[in-house]
């Protein structure tokens, strides 16, 4: 009985953020415009995170170089943590936290936006990648939770989500992200 329990908490703090993330509503709205408008200037975006953020950075690319319910066109998407011999080569060369900032140096141009997932915001390759962004006029959305953490004082737009639990922010930021390819992906299947 207390599993039984423990379910059903968990779904109600599930469900519970779901509503707290309407309040989002309209940042989602203007993150989602940003990416229309890269892509139909026939630039790309570029994605990046660690652990649960990096599954969630290569499904969102996949949904818009494959597609995400409708066909359409293959949209310019590169997950920069897909890449393990440039991850592995950067990280045993360089630093740990430069391997997405050294591909984004060596990939991104003028036009191009990177979307970056942190559930704690404090990354030390989230914060270089931004800065790198920023160094190179690259435009740049974090999607975070921990309040931002210290990486949102370097994005062009942020969305931070002000919960702590690691489980309950990737669940969050998995719905943002598909909300954003629908919200894309409308405009390319017309």
């Amino acid at each position: 009985m207390k599993n039984l329990q423990s379910i059903t908490k968990l779904i109600n703090d599930h469900f519970a953020l779901k509503k707290e993330i309407l309040e989002f509503d309209r940042e989602i709205l203007s993150i989602s415009e940003k990416l229309v408008k890269t892509l139909k200037n026939k630039k790309c975006i570029f994605w990046c995170g660690n652990g649960g953020s990096a599954a969630d950075a290569q499904h969102l690319s996949a949904e818009l170089v494959g597609r995400f319910e409708k066909e359409r066109i293959g949209l310019k998407s590169i997950a920069l943590n897909s890449d393990t011999s440039a991850l592995t080569a950067i990280a045993n060369d360089y630093n740990y936290k430069n391997i997405f900032s050294r591909q984004l140096e060596a990939l991104s141009n003028k036009g191009d936006v990177l979307v970056a997932f942190s559930t704690s915001g404090n990354s030390k390759n989230i914060i270089e990648v931004l800065k790198k962004a920023r160094n190179k006029k690259i435009f740049s959305i974090g999607i975070f939770g921990n309040n931002g953490g210290k990486a949102k004082k370097y994005c062009d737009r942020e969305l931070s989500l002000s919960i702590f639990n690691t489980a309950r922010i990737q669940e969050m930021h998995i719905l943002i992200g598909h909300i954003i390819c629908y919200l894309i992906e409308k405009e390319f299947a017309k």
